[in-house]
């Protein structure tokens, strides 16, 4: 039996996955969370052998959610379930050691086969989006200018942002300022669409 958790914020599209592969009878689903900002402790305790996590989610990204769990003594193998092929996305989810990046419009047959695949050994990405990745170079952006860009994302204020990361006004101001800098932006918004179309948030 291989133990499954789905870490996914569109409770439809969640419920639907986990209905159709709990009729895999190899397959069990041991976890369904909505948030990646609780995934990784919530995660320590249930024993799943293969964790499909969304990209874009509350709280932190399921690529952050990937780099915390290498940490673990016993990570559980991770494929990355995601709607978007962005080159940036593909190279995170390698270099935080994740064993597969399907897209959500995926048969649950072909999902499952997968799901199999990787609790085996094997590593499924593709030639093209490991070439598109490489091609497309790392983040230049630290992982505290990430963090700010993508709180910038969803608050107005230099204040809403300091207060939502428990940091200084300034200290958000100078990773922005950084930000734009690194991106070649003009601004705020644009460091934002150019970060997020690199896959870099």
């Amino acid at each position: 039996m291989i133990n499954v958790a789905i870490v996914e914020d569109q409770a439809m599209l969640r419920s639907a996955i986990v209905a159709l592969l709990e009729l895999e009878p190899d397959i069990k689903v041991v976890s369904q969370l909505g948030r990646g900002d609780t995934a990784v402790e919530t995660l320590a305790g249930t024993g799943c052998d293969v964790l499909l996590l969304d990209v874009e989610m509350p709280g932190i990204s399921g690529l952050d959610v990937a780099e915390a769990l290498k940490q673990h003594s016993h990570p559980p193998l991770v494929m990355m379930l995601t709607t978007f092929q962005r080159p940036g996305y593909v190279r995170r989810a390698l270099e935080a050691g994740a064993r597969a990046y399907i897209t959500k419009d995926s048969p649950v047959g072909e999902i499952a086969a997968a799901i199999r695949r990787v609790a085996a050994g094997e590593l499924l990405f593709s030639g093209q989006q490991v070439r598109l990745a490489m091609e497309s170079g790392g983040s230049p952006l630290s992982k505290r200018e990430r963090d700010v860009l993508r709180a910038a994302q969803f608050h107005d204020t230099l204040a809403d942002i300091a207060e939502y990361l428990h940091l200084s006004v300034s200290t958000v101001s100078n990773y922005i300022t950084a930000a734009i800098a690194k991106t070649a932006s003009r601004n705020r918004v644009e460091a934002i669409r150019i970060a997020r179309d690199r896959g870099w948030l």
